[in-house]
């Protein structure tokens, strides 16, 4: 199972004690889920249809609890539920507070009353609702990418808002003729399976966010160790072909002891550091003061580098 039917099936096991929430997670479900349509006897009925059979069975429940309306299950993928009868598709839109002109004629939900969400507990149900039937994540492992695909602005907007009252940053892009709220902050994504109430999700998502920010850390640390070591061999070469001049044309016997000591040493230890160069030194040099003579040993090779130029 994917990471995001992970959440779903959590999230669908979760039912509020309270009524107005109860309302308010099976209007997020039916604002983004459902639609409306004419029955074969010309009569409106409600239609919800989702993928994850879990998630249509919680909306099942969250009717026969909130309405005391019983209704089946139909199909295998997509899974459906109905509601026939008209007056409890009509009692179901005044209590939801769905927007728009009942009946609808092309069955468009924009969405829902702000009244039914004005309390904290119902917009957490509202979330929980939204992303069962309509949200998706990709797997935390590869990228850090929450969204809610929605038909029309006016969902997508009241979304943002609803995920922007709980401190979350939330952006709209268009996507195929469809508004996407989507998440791209893996700290913003552990918020939102807070507030839905998916915590173990959450806790999941919090391990895997944990190996991989110590695997990123540790290959930064590895990259930055090959690159010291990698410019200290580099450096190396340079100084050693710098010494390896100077003792062919002039010799190192011509050189102030301080510096004839320092060249023979790197001679000796090509892959020693400048700190582990100045503790063989008699007496020992600090880093600056290796790094002082050796540098100074370049400018003697750069010297005679430039003569010999000048000579040919």
């Amino acid at each position: 199972m994917s990471f995001s039917g992970e959440v779903k099936e959590e999230l669908s096991a979760v039912l509020s004690p309270s009524r107005h929430c109860q309302i308010a997670e099976l209007a997020a479900m039916v604002c983004y889920g459902g639609r409306l349509e004419a029955g074969e006897t010309g009569h409106i009925r409600l239609i919800v249809q989702t993928e994850n059979e879990k998630v249509i069975r919680k909306g099942f429940t969250l009717l026969q609890k909130s309405f005391n309306i019983c209704t089946g299950v139909i199909g295998s993928g997509p899974y459906t539920l109905q509601v026939e009868e008209e007056a409890s598709v009509r009692r179901l839109f005044q209590t939801l507070k769905l927007s728009g002109q009942y009946p609808m004629a092309d069955g468009r939900i924009e969405a829902v009353n702000p009244l039914l969400i004005k309390n904290a507990c119902c917009r957490r149900a509202f979330l929980r609702g939204a992303f069962l039937v309509t949200g998706s994540m990709s797997d935390p492992e590869k990228s850090y990418h929450l969204e809610f695909v929605c038909p029309y602005e006016e969902q997508a907007l009241q979304l943002q808002e609803i995920i922007r009252d709980f401190g979350m940053e939330a952006r709209i892009v268009m996507r195929k003729n469809h508004f996407i709220v989507y998440m791209k902050e893996g700290a913003g994504i552990v918020d939102l399976l807070n507030v839905t109430g998916a915590h173990i999700s959450l806790m999941n998502l919090e391990n895997l966010r944990i190996v991989k920010e110590m695997r990123n850390s540790i290959n930064r640390r590895v990259n930055c160790e090959t690159a010291n070591i990698t410019k200290t061999v580099n450096a190396s070469s340079k100084q050693i072909e710098d010494i390896m001049l100077i003792q062919d044309t002039q010799g190192l016997g011509t050189l102030p002891d301080g510096l004839r000591e320092t060249a023979l040493i790197r001679l000796e230890y090509p892959d020693a550091t400048l700190k582990e160069l100045g503790q063989y030194l008699n007496p020992p040099v600090g880093k600056s003061g290796v790094n002082h003579r050796l540098r100074k040993l370049s400018e003697i090779a750069e010297s005679i580098r430039g003569y010999k130029e000048e000579t040919l």
